[in-house]
């Protein structure tokens, strides 16, 4: 699950849905998208979706369902776009991974890991709209904070499961960049 950054009303689905469609036509979604494909997933037209949604997070990805970014929870392009990439590094993972059990606190933290960094969300100029002001280190104590807070949604895992998987994974799972040469 995407955290969310912002709340200001969001916008409405069709809003949201506008944006998807955007978001599909950047360079990173569609590469993205064409690694799925690769791997042997098809993404159908309505694989990605916007919906109105109850928890306050941006979006998520659901085996068998897709992508769902949740419109009151985003309001512009930018989060769109990557709430959108955020999840599909998670239907990556699933993909690619034939045994990824989401209730696994290792599984689940490792593809939190590998969408934080992989995704932009942790750059630092995100960091600093959040109002996260550090130079040195900051991309990886963002993953850690988001890995944690994405955990806490999964009721197979408590505070200290998720913490210690996180920190079992975090060198293999920070260092596989996969589907990109390297980190983006």
């Amino acid at each position: 699950m995407a955290e969310s950054s912002t709340v200001n009303g969001g916008s409405t689905v069709e809003e949201c849905q506008d944006m998807i469609r955007r978001s599909l036509r950047t360079p990173m979604v569609r590469f993205l998208k064409e690694h799925l494909e690769k791997s042997g997933c098809r993404i159908g037209d309505n694989f990605i979706k916007a919906i109105h949604c109850d928890k306050k997070v941006s979006g998520g990805y659901v085996r068998g369902h897709g992508v769902v970014v949740c419109s009151n929870y985003t309001n512009i392009q930018d989060e769109v776009n990557q709430v959108v990439i955020h999840e599909l590094i998670h239907a990556y993972d699933d993909c690619r991974a034939a045994n990824l059990d989401w209730s696994n606190c290792a599984h689940h933290a490792c593809s939190e890991i590998r969408a934080g960094h992989l995704s932009g969300d942790c750059h630092y100029k995100r960091e600093l709209l959040r109002g996260y002001l550090k130079i040195r280190g900051h991309e990886q104590e963002c993953v850690r904070r988001r890995v944690m807070k994405s955990m806490a949604g999964n009721p197979y895992c408590s505070e200290s499961a998720s913490k210690d998987a996180m920190e079992a994974v975090w060198d293999v799972c920070y260092n596989d960049t996969k589907p990109f040469d390297r980190a983006p």
